[in-house]
């Protein structure tokens, strides 16, 4: 049974393009390492790697979560370890303030040092972060407090998502923070304008409430660091282990797909060969027949 001409080009035509197509995709996977390079190629695999990449995505974020509240709370503590260095200044001055041989001179001028410890203060109290302010509560694109020491934040801690449901707060409420030495470094001033020795007594023992509450914030701070800690470990550790199951998914063997890649292309060489044959054949037989 004599086979058309037209039907022989086509099963050549045919045929040298599935061995090119062939050979493009095993150049493909070789030169870009992944074995899944559309839906088709492995669509249950496809489905996979989508859903463990959105769980690196998360992890990402999560991770860099944990990065900025560590810088918060780094720079958290060290204001206010700063403020309890100007805390235990006053309170030295304040000894000596309220001593019998201190004249109102000596303290009128000890009430500028207090001034300039509020200021101080106030300048740690207005700490930021990459253009955002700590003690701001929520309100972290505005200051804290006024140069007058008013607050102009919110009473809403900052926090951060550091896990599906949980949440840290790294920054905090200025007010409760710093409100109380406000007040109380204030009234000194005044008490040290005045020559009042009680008063100036009295402040020792709220100049020490005041160290010992700053004391317990640090400690806080501690702890939540320890936790940043922790969760940065655990992200890292679950980046590795789907990274690891991406990897088998999606990634090639490299040696097994440039040997398939070799083997299409001989194929490819073969099929040209082949196919420029036939169709000399059938162009004779097409002369002769005329």
């Amino acid at each position: 049974m004599r086979v058309a001409n037209k039907t022989v080009y086509d099963s050549v035509k045919y045929n040298l393009f599935k061995t090119s197509e062939e050979m493009t995709k095993a150049s493909e996977i070789a030169s870009s390492g992944k074995r899944i390079l559309k839906l088709s190629d492995d669509p249950v695999g496809l489905a996979q790697s989508l859903k463990i990449k959105s769980v690196l995505s998360g992890l990402e974020q999560l991770g860099k979560n944990v990065s900025l509240g560590k810088s918060w709370l780094t720079a958290s503590e060290s204001a206010l370890t700063s403020v309890q260095n100007l805390i235990s200044d006053t309170k030295a001055l304040c000894v000596q303030m309220a001593s019998s041989t201190t004249g109102a001179d000596e303290r009128a001028s000890a009430a500028s040092t207090v001034q300039n410890t509020l200021d101080e203060i106030v300048s740690l109290a207005n700490t930021e972060v990459s253009g955002r302010y700590i003690f701001s509560g929520t309100k972290t694109s505005s200051i804290a407090f006024d140069l007058s020491g008013n607050y102009l934040g919110n009473n809403m801690p900052f926090a951060l998502k550091i896990g599906t449901d949980t949440t840290v707060s790294v920054g905090a409420d200025g007010q409760e923070v710093f409100g109380s030495i406000f007040t109380v470094l204030s009234k000194l001033k005044d008490d040290l304008n005045s020559s009042d020795t009680d008063e100036i007594r009295a402040a020792l023992d709220s100049l020490t409430n005041n160290f010992n509450e700053i004391t317990n914030k640090i400690s806080d701070i501690g702890s939540k660091m320890n936790r940043m800690e922790i969760k940065d470990k655990i992200f890292q550790n679950l980046k590795a282990v789907n990274t690891d199951r991406l990897s088998n998914i999606e990634d090639a063997d490299i040696a097994d797909a440039i040997t398939d890649m070799q083997e299409k292309q001989l194929a490819y060489q073969a099929a040209l060969s082949s196919s420029s044959m036939v169709m000399q054949q059938l162009s004779l037989a097409d002369y002769l027949n005329k």
